[in-house]
Order: C-alpha cells, then structure tokens, then sequence
C-alpha cells in the first residue's frame, strides 16, 4: 500500500483466532487533510451468506485470548450510542475472502488509537442495536501501532 497512499503514520498487523488461522491482513492509518484515511487489505475471511464484516477499533490494547476476550467494547471516549462510536467503522466486504477498504474518518486522532485494537467480527454492524450493532463474535484482531 506504501506505493499508493505513501508510507502509513500507524498500523494494525490483523491475524484471525484459533478458528479463523488463515485470517490475515493489515489496517493502515495516514494522516491527510485534517482526517485520517484508515486503509484496509485482509484475506482468509470465511464464508458467510451476507459476506459483510463487522469492522470496529477496539478499547482494548492486546489481542491475547482465543476469542480476543481482552480488545474491550468500541472505543467510545464520549460515551456515544451505536453508531456514533469514534471505533464504528464501514463493514468489510467480502470477494471470495479478501476485503479492501479505504476511507477518511474525523471521528479519532492518531494519537487516540495508537495501543488500540482493530477488531473484524464474524456478522455486519446492524448500525443499530446497542452497544455494539449486534456483529456477532470476534473473529481477527490486530493492535495499532505508531510507525
């Protein structure tokens, strides 16, 4: 991705639980224009009917734990509803399991998320239930990291 949008100010390497192995990828954060363009490359995700992800920055700040029990809620710093959590992200969508994903968001700073976690869960955000868009379980993980 260095080629495309230059060389990442953080980034999330993603790696899939102990029933998703083959889950893998990288969430890159680049500062530009006053937001921060969060860029997406994951394959190995499963078969599922909707082929949507649930796709969220997470409180936590390790991944351990075979369901990733440790990633926390959303991050939420101002105690919003769902979807208006500074973590709520796009779904993923799946192409025969490689997703690709790249948009500006204002909702958190660099600094903010450094130490957080991306989670990918196994079902799409509903955007509406509370707290957490009902997305179902946590299926990868990855802990950003300033570069």
């Amino acid at each position: 991705m260095n080629r495309i949008f230059g060389k990442p100010n953080a980034k999330a390497h993603i790696k899939g639980g102990s029933n998703t192995k083959q889950l893998s990828g990288e969430v890159c954060f680049y500062r530009k224009r006053d937001c921060i363009l969060v860029v997406a490359d994951i394959s190995g995700l499963p078969n599922t009917s909707s082929g949507f992800y649930g796709f969220h920055i997470h409180e936590g700040n390790n991944c351990f734990g075979n369901k990733f029990e440790n990633t926390g809620n959303h991050y939420n710093p101002h105690q919003l509803p769902h979807p208006l959590h500074a973590g709520d992200m796009p779904p993923l969508i799946s192409c025969n399991g490689n997703a690709f994903s790249a948009f500006f968001t204002d909702r958190f700073s660099l600094n903010e998320i450094i130490g957080k976690t991306v989670v990918i869960h196994s079902n799409p955000d509903d955007f509406t239930t509370q707290p957490s868009g009902n997305a179902g379980t946590k299926i990868a993980c990855g802990v950003i990291k300033a570069l």
